[in-house]
Parts: structure tokens; C-alpha cells; sequence
């Protein structure tokens, strides 16, 4: 894909996709359009009930109105449907239509808070797979003591084979380079040791097929490396990375409750020190915080969907949408596509 003739980036935006939707999705793109750095950068595509989108669109009388479009879609896929069955039926849904827009070439990137599995194999179905990927991944960031490290696959596969999971290497370390400037980013497989060896044969296996991947494969890695930063990418089937991702989510809630009792426990001199502290305690929240980093790609399909939680709030989906638009600008596809068809022909792509 590329930019429009106007040099903007054209993403979509499913506005029915937020638990508060459309008032937190179109609330995020006002903020995401009043970006100093990346605002005039993007146009946006907002589908939905038409209607209540456009009411929501007055509560925000700076938008540039010269970059948004209204699409109709009468239909919402909720969180509780079945994803195959909702994206077969309810085509008229913000989620098909917006997929649709992309397929059709009237837009780079789609972005959607809304069911993610329903996202999934709609962005799967209708934009269809890069020649040579197997399997769709979704890729999250992890803060680490070294910076970020790349999760892949978090949720898109929870029954993978070795071939998959060198692809998602392949896939996962070309988005490390490209969206967190790492030349050469290290790859490990998250097993249960570190010796090559370890693990049941689809490990093994993997493990032999990314020492012969275009990556730069570092070997097995613990769970323990993830926030350690031991590699920059940790591959995993979406079984194991969905339960590290809601495990990780847990965190910071639980690092603010114990925080919060020692506060109580401790008295007045506790609190005060607490308080004297409670800039740098912002900031390490805030890098643990999802919504800093917006949603997660669907790496593998041939364009760009950009997946989100359903609770996002306004800020989030600002970050959705600025992820997007990088990721339409630094040719993440493009690389993928190229690195695949390089393996193929050498006989090392998974």
C-alpha cells in the first residue's frame, strides 16, 4: 500500500469498536488528528452508525472535517459473538466494511478495538495472507530492562507447527528493525531451558529451523527473559503468549495495590515518601501501561490491521492509529514479503 496523492496515510477506523463506543474511538481520533508530530499525516475512514458517529464528530469543532469520512455499517459484531459465524453473517458490520474499504484500496491500514478474534479472521479472510505466510501472528511489546521486547504470537494461534513459529521469528524480528530501529535484532524461542534440545519435539524441531532462518536466532529463552530483555523478539505459540500477555497485564494493578497497603500500613512518614516518589512511580506505570503502545499487528496478512482492547480508551486508540500510519510508512509488509520469498528460494523460510 501506499500514501494517497496527498502524501497522507488513509486508515480506517471500525468507530463501533470500543466497549464506550463510538465516543471513546472518535474521541481518539481527534486526538490522534491533533498529533503536532503526525496529525496531518493520516486521513481517516470512521465506519459505523453513521448517525451516532457524526453526533460524536460535533462534540470536537476543531477536527479538520477535510480529512474524515463517514461510512455507514448498520451492524456491530459485540464481544460475546462467535468470530467465524459473526464475520460470515453480518457483513454489513463496521469490522467487514472496514476491511472491505482496505482490501478495495481506498485505504492503507484499518485499526479496531472491538472482537478481536472477529478481527482476526475477517483481516484474515478478506485481506488474505502475504504470499508464503502460513499463519497470521500478533505481535505485542513487552517493556523490558533493555527496552521493549516483541512477543509474538500473543493470542492469533493457539495450535501451531515448527514451520509457524520460524515464520513468526522471521515476521516479528522484521518489525522489531523496522518500528524499534533495531539493525539486528536477536531471536529466542521461549521453552522451558536454555539448552538446545530442551522442550517436546515441535520445540526442537523449531529450534533447528530458525538456526536456518534469515534471522539472528540466539536460541532458547526462559520466561524470566522476556522482562530481562535477553532478546529483543521471544517467538511462542499463541497459547503460551496470550497467557504471558493477561499475566503481564496484571501487573501493574497488583504493584499499585501493594503500594497502596504500604501507604495505609506504613503512617504518615511512609506516605510522604511515597508522594516525594510519585513522579519516577507515574513514569514506570506509564511504560507499563498498553495504552502508551495502542493496539497490536496482525503481522502476515497483506495489509495492515491494527487490533486493540476492548476497553481502550481515547488515548489508546490515538496510539492505534499512530501505529498504523507507521506502519504503512516504514513498509513492514513490504519487508515481510521480500524476507519470505528470499527464504523460499534459498530453502530457509520456514
Amino acid at each position: 500500500m501506499t500514501p494517497s496523492a496527498s502524501g497522507r496515510v488513509r486508515i480506517v477506523l471500525d468507530a463501533m469498536g470500543t466497549e464506550s463506543a463510538p465516543a471513546a474511538d472518535v474521541a481518539g481520533a481527534a486526538e490522534a488528528m491533533a498529533d503536532p508530530q503526525h496529525g496531518d499525516a493520516f486521513e481517516l475512514i470512521l465506519v459505523g452508525h453513521r448517525e451516532r458517529i457524526e453526533a460524536e464528530l460535533g462534540k470536537h469543532p476543531t477536527l479538520d472535517r477535510s480529512r474524515v469520512r463517514v461510512e455507514d455499517a448498520r451492524e456491530v459484531i459485540g464481544m460475546g459473538d462467535e468470530p467465524a459465524q459473526a464475520v460470515r453473517r453480518m457483513r454489513d458490520s463496521s469490522i467487514v466494511r472496514g476491511l472491505e474499504i482496505h482490501r478495495a484500496g481506498q485505504a492503507d491500514a484499518f485499526v479496531s478495538a472491538g472482537n478481536t478474534g472477529a478481527v482476526m479472521t475477517a483481516s484474515t479472510l478478506i485481506l488474505g495472507r502475504i504470499g508464503g505466510i502460513s499463519r497470521p501472528t500478533i505481535a505485542s511489546l513487552f517493556p523490558s530492562a533493555t527496552g521493549f521486547t516483541v512477543v509474538a504470537d500473543v493470542g492469533a494461534n493457539v495450535d501451531t507447527k515448527p514451520q509457524h513459529l520460524a515464520q513468526f521469528g522471521i515476521m516479528a524480528s522484521i518489525y522489531a528493525e523496522l518500528m524499534l530501529g533495531d539493525p539486528r535484532p536477536t531471536v529466542g524461542l521461549l521453552n522451558v531451558g536454555e539448552e538446545p534440545g530442551k522442550g517436546e519435539n515441535r520445540a526442537v524441531e523449531a529450534f533447528e529451523l530458525m538456526q536456518a532462518a534469515p534471522i539472528n536466532f540466539v536460541g532458547n529463552v526462559e520466561g524470566r527473559d522476556i522482562l530481562k530483555g535477553t532478546a529483543r523478539v521471544v517467538v511462542c505459540d499463541g497459547f503460551v503468549g496470550n497467557i504471558v500477555l493477561k499475566f503481564a497485564e496484571s501487573v501493574p494493578s497488583l504493584l499499585r495495590s501493594r503500594i497502596s497497603g504500604v501507604a495505609e500500613r506504613g503512617g504518615i512518614f511512609t506516605k510522604l515518601r511515597l508522594a516525594a516518589a510519585r513522579g519516577i512511580l507515574r513514569s514506570v506505570f506509564r511504560e507499563m501501561d498498553y495504552q502508551e503502545y495502542g493496539g497490536v499487528p496482525l503481522l502476515g496478512v497483506d495489509g495492515v490491521s491494527i487490533i486493540g482492547h476492548g476497553g481502550s480508551t481515547p488515548r489508546a486508540i490515538r496510539g492505534m492509529i499512530l501505529k498504523a500510519e507507521e506502519m504503512v510508512r516504514r513498509g513492514v509488509n513490504q519487508r515481510i514479503a521480500e524476507a519470505i520469498a528470499a527464504g523460499q528460494r534459498t530453502g530457509d523460510g520456514g
